[in-house]
């Protein structure tokens, strides 16, 4: 039985792998939006110098600029149900080729948890280090969530636009600011970073506010419009996600290379982690009135979390490796002589459950634990639990593994009867092999005859294990995923459970007590049958010593609580044996 599972698996991930790998491109990397919603996308407002379609797969990766000069145009609303295009030769602020534009000047915002860099040029943001992460345990240099570079690009584009032609303060903009430098002091809960933009003609002036907090990976994002004009001024807010985001190699030593890396969306009820080979089944572009739009990586994320209430456009553009993922909310008309003020979320950095929950509508999704998500979700609850109490995420496995364990006790202790009584009638099932040992047919009739005289299932042993392997596949994710995990240590030489054991040394352990599990059970009849259930701990401890040491140290502590039990039953049926053949 156990064959047979291990040949499924191994089909099944050649089969994933192959798919990933070498699955044929699409005819065109971004889906054609219906006509009804066409206003929804990001071609209809792209300036001239940006190819309405993307490239086939495979044209060369472009320029950073390729995709940062599009321009999204508003969701239509009651109030705006009809949207013109911009007119054909309207000059706009925001359609200034970027090559043109000399080098953009940088605010340097540090609170205890980022370290930013915001553009004037746009007021994008450009840079940010997460000073709690390092990219190597030890060491000084911090994971690096944005950056502008050429290669490998990753910034968040936000702004105002709208499809009548005129200014706006879109991404490609220029702003104003009163210092170029802020930092949160001791005695400070929050920073706020505002932006000016001017349009003189029409008497508009936009203030754009960053609001970060102590602590936080949230920035609150406020657009506080106020029109001196004479006549309404209208805009919608938009934010976008351009990412240079090239394929991850994977590698069997490398557990984390398959988590899911690339942009993924939540429409209100469905999550969606999109592939870029078949954009179409993505859904995109469409209104959503409740979601949120995020890039993914593994252990972190960046996140746009829209208004709740009013309807968006979540739209995606792809060229080569890079991707252009936005949201687009409704034109609001702001009067003359008064204001309006427009809002957005953003979260950039560790997949942190408990700040997740409190910035998006079922944002905490973006720590993806796949299909199992029901079984680790409250698995995850009880480490976080348990952690809480002893404070090492190390002894919370063992803590949840031993309450596992409770939970599973009734099956187990009668998987565990059955075992222990057949290991008592290995010297009988013995004889009948050698009476029978020229009939495998009659071997086989004798064999279920005894099993049922002493009533004894032989499938029951299987069954404690079948039933636990959901929750090892849903253990396996919570650790490879829970960024809370990342880097944590245990004690002695494992200073980092999301990784591998770096000696070894939970792999041998499991093994050792996988063969003592094995000589507690009773030897299978067939002589090749137990050959392999002797060779199985040394296969499945090779096969452990890659995966993270959290997940070794769960299976390692379930092993040892099962033959602690295991060994208790077999005592008790023997006693209870003693008694019955001296009575």
């Amino acid at each position: 039985m156990f064959l047979w599972l291990g040949l499924v698996l191994v089909l099944w991930i050649n089969f994933e792998t192959w798919q990933r790998d070498y699955a044929l491109p699409s005819t065109s990397s971004t889906p054609t939006a219906p006509s009804s919603t066409a206003t929804s996308g990001l071609g209809s407002s792209v300036p001239k110098a940006v190819p309405p379609t993307s490239p086939p797969a495979s044209t060369p990766i472009a320029t950073p600029s390729a995709l940062s000069g599009a321009i999204p145009t508003p969701a239509p609303n009651a109030a705006t149900s009809q949207i013109a295009p911009a007119a054909e030769g309207v000059a706009s602020t925001a359609a200034a080729p970027a090559a043109a534009a000399a080098p953009p000047q940088e605010i340097r915002i540090k609170t205890d948890v980022l370290d930013l860099d915001i553009s004037l040029r746009g007021g994008d943001l450009v840079r940010a280090d997460l000073l709690k992460y390092p990219q190597v345990k030890g060491q000084d240099a911090r994971v690096q969530l944005l950056n502008d570079g050429q290669a490998g690009f990753y910034v968040i584009q936000t702004g105002l636009t709208d499809a009548d032609g005129a200014a706006h303060p879109t991404h490609l903009a220029t702003f104003e600011t009163a210092q170029s430098n802020y930092t949160l002091g001791d005695a400070q809960d929050e920073i706020r970073v505002p932006l000016s933009w001017r349009n003189e003609i029409a008497g508009v002036t936009v203030t754009k506010t960053y609001i970060l907090r102590r602590g936080s990976y949230r920035i609150d994002l406020e657009y506080n419009i106020d029109n001196r004009g004479i006549e309404p001024w209208r805009a919608a807010s938009y934010a976008q996600i351009l990412r240079d985001d090239p394929p991850v190699e994977r590698s069997m030593f490398s557990v984390e290379s398959y988590a899911f890396q690339g942009p993924a969306y939540y429409n209100g009820t469905k999550y969606f982690k999109i592939d870029r080979t078949s954009i179409p089944e993505s859904e995109l572009p469409r209104e959503v009135t409740t979601g949120w739009i995020a890039g993914m990586q593994h252990h972190f994320v960046t996140a746009v979390v829209p208004t709740e209430g009013r309807s968006y456009a979540y739209a995606l553009r792809t060229e080569g490796n890079q991707y252009l993922l936005s949201t687009t909310g409704p034109s609001v008309t702001v009067a003359p002589q008064s204001g309006a003020t427009l809002k957005e979320t953003l979260f950039m950095g560790p997949k942190l459950q408990s700040q997740l929950k409190t910035t998006g509508p079922r944002l905490d999704l973006v720590a993806d634990y796949g299909v199992l998500t029901l079984l680790a979700e409250p698995l995850f609850w009880l480490l976080e639990q348990a952690h809480n109490i002893v404070g090492n995420w190390g002894w919370a496995i063992i803590i949840v593994t031993f309450l596992l364990k409770l939970v599973f006790y009734p099956l187990s202790e009668s998987s565990g009867r059955s075992m222990a009584k057949m290991r008592l009638l290995t010297p009988r099932m013995k004889n009948l092999q050698e009476t029978y040992k020229d009939d495998r047919e009659k071997l086989g009739r004798a064999m279920m005859d005894l099993y049922k005289r002493e009533k004894i299932n032989p499938a029951a042993g299987c069954l404690p294990i079948l039933v636990q392997m959901p929750v090892f596949f849903a253990f396996y994710w919570v650790l490879l995923e829970s960024v809370e995990m990342r880097q944590a240590p245990f004690m002695f030489w494992i200073q980092d459970l999301s990784s591998r054991d770096p000696f070894f040394v939970l792999p041998v352990i499991m093994a050792g007590a996988m063969y003592v599990q094995y000589k507690l059970n009773p030897t299978p009849p067939d002589p090749i049958q137990a050959k392999v259930f002797m060779i199985l701990p040394f296969v499945m401890s090779i096969t452990f010593a890659f995966f993270p040491a959290g997940l070794v140290l769960y299976w390692v502590t379930n092993t040892l609580l099962t033959i602690a039990q295991q060994w208790n039953i077999n005592r008790r049926i023997e006693a209870e044996a003693k008694k019955t053949r001296s009575g």
